[in-house]
């Protein structure tokens, strides 16, 4: 059976707004969350992600308001994350209408969390979120990744935002997530957040062929022909993009329709 690749718009929150910036940095305001991730279930997204990207930073909460207000008005699947530190925090994620929760510096920092989480309400909706960018120096104990110039590097998990190096390899993390019970893996290049070049295709095929289950492809995505890349060089399961989308640049049904005249498994768009 061949899966259908999925088609992700991401909705990077601050302060109840979507923002977006480049490398992390840079924000800038592109509206109201549940506006927008309306709009995306009317172009036939397969699903939405809400991260509250500054939860950690600042060391509080997810906004519980805005999944509610979202999961009452959205007929997709809702991937939140941002802020969830403990399995009562997943309870509340989820019970506040999210159908998977993301986490990523806190299952860095606390691993076991993964595994309470998995155990509590099923790998399908524990997602990690890896956050990385590209390593020069040398570490024999990593996975080396040959660029597209062909110098190599390993990939390094950063957290909090991008502020923080944790040292730990990504594509050891990847694996470790999954034996823990992780259901998916967004992948996150901070070289290329942002930057509309495309996605990390390197680390995200390398991740993609280490581990087992799905690996959704983030960061970089500026055309069309970037979706594809992702799916077929990247080998990903799921496009994940945000300001294509956000500033109106590409709607997700642009996004089908090509991808299913180039031959890729896609479900078709929503037609009015």
């Amino acid at each position: 059976m061949v899966l259908t690749r999925r088609i992700i718009p991401c909705l990077d929150i601050k302060d109840g707004r979507v923002v977006k910036g480049t490398n992390f940095i840079g924000l800038r305001d592109a509206g109201d969350p549940v506006e927008l991730a309306e709009r995306y279930n009317e172009q036939g997204a397969d699903e939405v992600v809400f991260l509250d990207i500054t939860a950690s930073k600042e060391n509080r909460g997810m906004i519980i308001d805005v999944i509610s207000r979202a999961a009452d008005r959205l007929f997709l699947p809702l991937t939140v994350g941002g802020g969830i530190r403990s399995l009562d925090d997943i309870k509340r994620t989820l019970r506040a209408g999210a159908d998977k929760v993301s986490m990523n510096t806190s299952a860095v920092e606390d691993p076991s969390l993964i595994e309470q989480g998995a155990r509590a309400f099923g790998t399908q909706c524990i997602v990690v979120a890896i956050d990385v960018r590209r390593n020069m120096s040398d570490n024999p104990d990593a996975a080396q990744v040959t660029l597209k110039d062909g110098t190599t590097c390993w990939y390094e998990v950063v957290t909090y935002g991008g502020s923080k190096p944790t040292g730990i390899d990504a594509v050891k993390w990847a694996q470790e997530a999954e034996e823990r019970g992780a259901g998916e893996i967004l992948l996150t290049s901070m070289e290329t957040d942002g930057t509309k070049d495309g996605f990390d295709i390197p680390i995200t095929s390398r991740i993609s062929d280490t581990v087992g289950i799905p690996v959704i492809a983030s960061g970089g995505v500026g055309t069309l022909e970037h979706f594809y890349d992702g799916f077929v060089y990247g080998k990903a399961d799921a496009a994940l993009a945000a300001s294509v989308f956000h500033y109106g640049e590409l709607t997700v049904s642009e996004v089908k329709d090509y991808l299913l005249e180039r031959g890729l498994p896609i479900r078709p768009p929503m037609r009015r």
